[in-house]
C-alpha cells in the first residue's frame, strides 16, 4: 500500500520519513498462506485418521477435529504475540525461553509419562505437552543469540571457536536430556538442526568434518554400549529389512508402504481411504499422517503437500539470506533446517527410505506442542522479515 505524506511538497525529507514512493512492510503473505495450506490440509488428514477409530475418539468422531482446532487456535495466538514482539525484547527473552524448555526437559525426566517407550510428555490437566518439541526452537534462538552477542561485539570479524564451543554447550544440555528419556527421533533432528545453525553462523569446515566424525562415532558408541533401547535396535534393523520381522518391528513400515500404494495417481478420496479406514497404520494421525495423504489423496495431493513445505522452507531461507542482522539469519536458517531434516525424516520412514523414529511432520501431525513450537517459529520469521523490510525501508 502506497503511503502518502502531509509533509509539505517543497520542503525535502527527514531521514526516515515516509515518501510518497514508500510502502509500508508487510508480512511475507507467501510464507503465511502456505503455512496455512499445510495446517488446513493437516486437519482434514487428522480428521480422516481418527474419525473411524473408536479406540481412540471413544465413539465420537469429531473428537480430535475439535482438539485439533483448539491447538491450531492456541497456535495462531502464539504465532501473532512473536510476531507483534519488539525485535529487542525477543533477543531479551530468547535466554528465559531456552531457560525454561531446560526446566521442562528435567520435569519430564522427574514426573513425565512414559509413551511408546520413550518419557516425554508432561501431561497437564487434559493435555499432553512434549518439551522437546518447544526445545528445538530453544536451541535454534539460544545460538542464534550466541553468535550474534559475541561476533556483532567483534564488528564482525567471524565466528571463532570460542563461539562454537558456547553454541555446542547451549545444544549439548537439551540433548543429553532428550537421550535420557530416551527419544532418538528428537535427537536426530537436533543434530541436523545444529549443524545447519553452525554452517550458517561460519563454523569452520574442520568443526563440521569433526562433528560430522564425532557424530558417527558417537552413534557406534551408543549401539555398542546398549545406550538405545531394544525396540530402537529393532527399528533399524526393520529399516535395512522390513521383512526380518513382518508383525513386529517392520509392522509400521509395512503398512505406511501400502497405504501410500494403494493411492495411486488421484487417491481413493478423503475420507475413504481402505488403509486409514480400517485402522491397519499404527499412529496414523501422528507419526504416519502422510500415509493418509498419499491413500486418499493419491501422488498428486501427496505431492501438493510436498510443495508446500518445500515452498515454507524455502521462505524461511530467504528471510535467513536478508536478515538486516545475524541474530534474524543464524535463527531463520536454522528454523529452515529444522523443518526441512523433520519433513524429509517424517515422510521417509513413511516411504520407508528412512528409518522409524517417530517425529510428526511439521504443521501437519496431530499434536499441540508440535504445532505450538511451528507457530512460534513461524512468528519469530515473520518478525525477522518485517525488522529487515523495515530496515531496508528506512
Amino acid at each position: 500500500m502506497t503511503i502518502t505524506s502531509s509533509r509539505p511538497t517543497g520542503r525535502p525529507a527527514r531521514p526516515g520519513q515516509p515518501t510518497l514512493t514508500s510502502r509500508a512492510p508487510g508480512l511475507d503473505w507467501l510464507l503465511m498462506v502456505a503455512t496455512l495450506a499445510l495446517v488446513t490440509l493437516g486437519t482434514l488428514l487428522v480428521w480422516s485418521a481418527t474419525s473411524t477409530r473408536a479406540e481412540l475418539t471413544g465413539g465420537d468422531p469429531n473428537a480430535y477435529l475439535r482438539k485439533h482446532l483448539v491447538n491450531v487456535a492456541i497456535g495462531l495466538v502464539l504465532m501473532v504475540a512473536v510476531l507483534a514482539t519488539d525485535h529487542r525484547w525477543v533477543r531479551i527473552l530468547a535466554p528465559l525461553a531456552y531457560l525454561a524448555s531446560v526446566g521442562g526437559l528435567v520435569m519430564v525426566l522427574v514426573a513425565g509419562s512414559t509413551i511408546n517407550g520413550s518419557r516425554s510428555w508432561i501431561q497437564l490437566g487434559g493435555m499432553s505437552i512434549q518439551p522437546s518439541e518447544l526445545a528445538k526452537l530453544a536451541v535454534v534462538i539460544g545460538m542464534a543469540l550466541v553468535v550474534a552477542e559475541r561476533t556483532e561485539r567483534r564488528w564482525g570479524r567471524g565466528v571463532r571457536s570460542l563461539e562454537v564451543v558456547a553454541m555446542l554447550a547451549i545444544a549439548g544440555v537439551p540433548a543429553v536430556l532428550i537421550l535420557l528419556q530416551p527419544d532418538l527421533g528428537t535427537m536426530l533432528v537436533l543434530a541436523a538442526t545444529v549443524f545447519g545453525v553452525l554452517a550458517v553462523a561460519g563454523a569452520g569446515r574442520l568443526w563440521l568434518a569433526g562433528l560430522t566424525l564425532g557424530g558417527v562415532a558417537g552413534a557406534v558408541v551408543a549401539v555398542s554400549a546398549g545406550v538405545l533401547k531394544p525396540y530402537q535396535l529393532d527399528r533399524f534393523m526393520a529399516f535395512t529389512n522390513p521383512d526380518l520381522d513382518p508383525r513386529g518391528a517392520g509392522y509400521n513400515t509395512e503398512q505406511a508402504r501400502i497405504a501410500v500404494g494403494n493411492g495411486g495417481l488421484f487417491g481413493q478420496g478423503l475420507f475413504d481411504g481402505s488403509q486409514t479406514r480400517s485402522g491397519f497404520v499404527p499412529e496414523q494421525h501422528t507419526d504416519f499422517i502422510f500415509t493418509v495423504a498419499g491413500e486418499e489423496l493419491g501422488l498428486v495431493g501427496a505431492g501438493l503437500l510436498i510443495l508446500l513445505l518445500a515452498l515454507v522452507i524455502w521462505r524461511a531461507l530467504a528471510i535467513s539470506a536478508r536478515a538486516g542482522d545475524l541474530f534474524g539469519r543464524v535463527a531463520a536458517a536454522g528454523i529452515a533446517c529444522w523443518w526441512g531434516f523433520q519433513a524429509f525424516q517424517n515422510i521417509g520412514m513413511c516411504l520407508g527410505i528412512m528409518p522409524v523414529t517417530g517425529v510428526p511432520l511439521p504443521f501437519v501431525s496431530y499434536g499441540g506442542s508440535s504445532l505450538f513450537a511451528g507457530m512460534l517459529a513461524l512468528g519469530l520469521l515473520q518478525n525477522i522479515h518485517l525488522r529487515s523490510a523495515d530496515a531496508g525501508r528506512r
